[in-house]
């Protein structure tokens, strides 16, 4: 958490603020230059917020919490013993919670150059003058729009035709124009051939770093082969487990290259182990909620297998029963949860789409959001059932929330079509989408 959600989200706040003094729509008088951006004053808020919430994953806070602590290397012996600092501890049940790490691509010259990923780019204390990101994901994108905004020059490149990966194509669209409208420069559909570094010019504190980026033959977005110079190489492709080093095999867990291997209630290959979290061969779950979900799942699992009572907060024991939320917090952020059209197309699950545009929306009107915000909800087809939605908005992932609530607990979309909600808000445009499921039932008077 400490490592990206936390510090990425207090420079996303700092930016909205710079590009709120820099809009000319809401009556502020500023001097000519705009406001000046202080990056060291941006790091320094970060690291003190960050420090604040820091305690809860502490060591005193578990201890408190009534929980042993052993540091050292925890390496697995047996099917039932780990060795800690040599120290052999004996368990009954175990839980593997040991997360992921960046994913670096195997691009030639990319492991020799000083490249940045989520875990050590807050540590920067200087502004970049440019910044190149390979990977228009989540944190690509994020990052890529707060420094942009901050005054870095930056370029963002992927390997597919279209940001956010696999998200919805017309939220994709949206997230593109905003970025571009900060600054942001895509080169999508493009291929990292090599990565080179030099030492920095003139005696500037910046190495200089050249990416040579060219088509992979996927809608690619340039002009042809090119050199792309920057100080500062974002890496943002992607998470691996980190399984390395843990004796997996002497546990009887099995894993490969994307984590280990669970079943739906999180156990392993061997029974009395659970998995947790990114170390988990399931990309799909890699959040920070899921995170703690899947622990408190773990807890009930392991211990309260044959309770019929939750005494943690899971919707359930298995995996399958649970709706991820999922959130990229640029501005506009994309928020979403279940299957899209294209997700549903390959599934084979045949849906009905509910859409209401938010310029359309008076509290976005008044707030004077960014053009062609709009949530979608998808039902299985001919009637209210929630299979999906996205949400592509200012506060995306509080309006979000709704639509899981009714999703984990079965509340059609029609019911949420008649449930008053407070004027004027974003929430309002999933009711509106309610309405429009009701209007198809609606009878005509004679």
């Amino acid at each position: 958490m400490n490592i990206g959600c936390v510090p990425s989200k207090a420079l996303l706040r700092c930016s909205r603020a710079v590009a709120e003094q820099r809009r000319g729509d809401l009556g502020l008088e500023l001097s000519t230059e705009g406001a000046a951006v202080s990056f060291s004053k941006v790091m320094e808020r970060m690291r003190k917020l960050r420090a604040q919430i820091a305690p809860v994953d502490s060591y005193e806070g578990t201890q408190a919490a009534g929980a042993d602590m052993y540091f050292g290397k925890a390496v697995f012996k047996g099917p039932h013993e780990v060795e800690v600092d040599g120290k052999t501890l004996r368990f009954r049940k175990a839980v593997i919670c040991t997360g992921g790490r960046a994913m670096v691509p195997p691009i030639p010259g990319l492991r020799e150059s000083p490249y940045k990923t989520n875990a050590d780019l807050f540590n920067l204390d200087t502004l970049p003058p440019r910044m190149v990101v390979v990977g228009a994901g989540p944190i690509g994108c994020e990052m890529a729009q707060a420094f942009a905004r901050f005054g870095c020059k930056v370029t963002v490149v992927d390997m597919l035709a279209q940001t956010m990966g696999m998200e919805d194509a017309d939220a994709a669209v949206v997230v593109r124009k905003a970025l571009e409208e900060d600054g942001v420069r895509f080169l999508l559909g493009a291929s990292t051939k090599k990565v080179e570094h030099f030492a920095g010019e003139d005696g500037s504190p910046w190495p200089k770093i050249v990416l040579h980026v060219d088509s992979n033959g996927a809608g690619y977005t340039g002009a042809g082969a090119e050199a792309l110079e920057c100080d500062v190489l974002l890496v943002a492709t992607g998470r691996v487990a980190n399984v390395e080093g843990l004796g997996l095999e002497e546990a009887n867990v099995k894993f490969d290259r994307m984590g280990i291997g669970i079943d739906d209630e999180l156990k392993t290959s061997n029974p009395d182990i659970l998995a947790v979290g990114d170390c988990c061969n399931r990309p799909e779950f890699r959040f920070t909620h899921m995170a703690g979900t899947m622990a408190g799942m773990a807890v009930q699992n392991a211990l309260f297998s044959e309770h019929d009572s939750l005494p943690v907060n899971s919707p359930s024991r298995k995996l399958s029963d649970i709706v991820v939320p999922r959130c990229t917090y640029t501005e506009p952020e994309v928020a979403s949860a279940g299957v899209n059209a294209v997700s549903a197309e390959k599934k084979g699950l045949e849906i009905d789409t509910y859409r209401f545009d938010l310029d359309d929306n008076d509290r976005c009107i008044l707030e004077g959001a960014f053009p062609g915000g709009f949530v979608k909800v998808f039902c299985k087809k001919g009637t209210d059932e929630i299979v999906g939605t996205v949400v592509t908005a200012e506060r995306a992932g509080e309006v979000l929330a709704e639509v899981v609530l009714a999703m984990q607990h079965g509340i059609g979309l029609s019911k949420i079509g008649r449930t008053v909600h407070p004027y004027p808000t974003f929430g309002e445009a999933v009711q509106q989408c309610g309405l429009q499921y009701n209007r198809t039932k609606m009878q005509k008077m004679n």
